[in-house]
């Protein structure tokens, strides 16, 4: 094990630039902050880098020591840095990237949820562990949504990208490949010629594409939909918030929950 006490160790410098999509695209790697999702990797067997730790923290998780990946431990000062959190957890773990986030499969089933321009890193967590709350299969984030793997997605999806398959990609050939196995691919609008989605019959396999929280689905991806869906709502409200509106959509289409 290693001490680092100085914010201009290599190590730290390194760590401290996986806050950047370029960094994390060069080394193919992220960094979780706190024990919860550094156990969820673990349990995934997924590849630990090095595990970065305080003093107080390597006290509570002492057999942390007897696995076989590089530890570090820092000062609080450093993890602040690299977490870019104002109360960071203590511990924190460098861990590589699925190797086939941008894959296209030849085949796929079940049900999927495809995100389009989505901006709000929040919004992005939230639907993510909403799937897989939902018994999803997997997401798409399209060429214009935020990093999946970005920090505060990674904090708000509390390690949902260990349960379901994660992909960065086109939405247009995602759309094509569902089209091709003659799958549902349900839109959201608020329009006339949207259909109440209590009146859509749930599928077994199907995908379900969530718009920005602004503009909603742009008119490339809506031209392409089965079916565009929308939600009544009898309050005074206008408008539901995009993850709010991804869960109730996603919870009803979904067969598959038990």
């Amino acid at each position: 094990m290693e001490k680092i006490i100085s914010l201009h160790n290599q190590h730290v410098k390194d760590w401290k630039k996986l806050l950047t999509r370029k960094q994390r695209k060069k080394t193919g790697t992220y960094l979780l902050d706190g024990w919860h999702l550094i156990n969820e990797a673990l349990t995934a067997n997924v590849n630990v880098k090095s595990l970065i730790i305080t003093s107080d923290q390597l006290e509570e998780h002492d057999d942390i020591v007897t696995r076989d990946f590089p530890i570090y431990e820092v000062t609080d000062e450093i993890m602040r840095a690299i977490t870019d959190t104002v109360t960071p957890q203590g511990i924190a773990a460098e861990v590589e990237l699925p190797t086939d986030q941008f894959d296209i499969p030849e085949s796929s089933r079940g049900a999927w949820l495809f995100l389009d321009q989505v901006q709000d890193p929040g919004n992005i967590g939230t639907m993510v562990r909403t799937a897989d709350a939902a018994g999803f299969t997997g997401v798409v984030a399209g060429s214009k949504t935020a990093d999946l793997y970005s920090p505060k997605v990674v904090r708000s999806m509390q390690g949902s990208q260990f349960h379901l398959t994660l992909r960065h990609g086109n939405l247009d050939e995602w759309i094509e490949l569902f089209k091709k196995q003659h799958f549902p691919i349900y839109g959201t609008q608020l329009n006339p010629e949207a259909k109440n989605f209590r009146d859509v019959a749930p599928a077994g396999s199907f995908a379900l594409v969530m718009g920005n929280e602004g503009n909603g689905l742009s008119d490339n991806i809506l031209s392409q939909t089965t079916s565009n869906l929308y939600i009544p709502m009898n309050g005074r409200a206008e408008s539901l918030n995009v993850a709010v509106s991804a869960g109730i959509l996603m919870f009803q289409l979904n067969q598959n929950i038990k």
